[in-house]
């Protein structure tokens, strides 16, 4: 069976939302040989779906919560941490959807596939106050800020909390991740953020890139 192939099946076990389904696209997948970090990009990708099918009305939240928690226990069971794949001591990261924007499908993805990865993730929610974040950079310590945006209307929300952080002294302290669809790498640099990811796998990708 080629790679595409395993990625398609882990990607449609993941719309089922049935976690024996899911797992079992896994077990088929490790004896197929695949890496762990390409298993996980093929549940991301049906982690992505499901959120698609959930914004056109075609899935409701309770299939998705059941999909984000089968594709938790999916990961647990590639055993990363054995394997060097996960983070040794855990950075904090604080992700949250900004000010004005309902959005949290998306956001919620990136957030489990960052904790699947080894970090501590403080997920704020969806329409988080700029001051909220502030708030939990000093509570929980944190090494870095995710700050997703789905709306043009919103997006400014994303300079508005790094703006924040500089008044509050803790911009040098803590790293910046923009997301959300009309983010971009170039509204990144405008802004002065860390760096941009395009979706979920992209995400752990540039966290791992600034924090380890």
């Amino acid at each position: 069976m080629d790679k595409q192939q395993v990625l398609k099946e882990l990607s449609d076990a993941m719309v089922t939302c049935k976690k024996d389904n899911i797992m079992a696209a896994v077990d088929k997948a490790k004896a197929a040989g695949m890496p762990s970090e390409e298993i996980i990009d093929g549940l991301a990708a049906g982690m992505t779906a499901v959120g698609d099918q959930f914004e056109r009305g075609k899935l409701f939240l309770p299939h998705v919560m059941m999909a984000a928690t089968a594709m938790q226990a999916a990961v647990d069971s590639l055993n990363l941490g054995s394997k060097g794949g996960a983070v040794a001591v855990k950075k904090v990261i604080i992700n949250g959807t900004v000010e004005g924007d309902v959005h949290d499908i998306g956001k919620s993805i990136v957030s489990t596939m960052l904790q699947s990865s080894g970090f501590e993730v403080h997920d704020l929610g969806r329409d988080v106050p700029i001051q909220k974040f502030i708030d939990a950079v000093k509570e929980y310590n944190a090494d870095m800020v995710g700050l997703s945006a789905l709306m043009t209307t919103t997006l400014n929300g994303q300079k508005d909390v790094i703006e924040l952080l500089k008044a509050n002294g803790l911009r040098d302290k803590v790293k910046v991740m923009v997301g959300g669809a009309p983010a971009t790498t170039a509204w990144a640099k405008k802004i002065g953020a860390d760096c941009y990811a395009e979706n979920a796998s992209e995400a752990v990708v540039q966290a791992k890139k600034l924090l380890l």
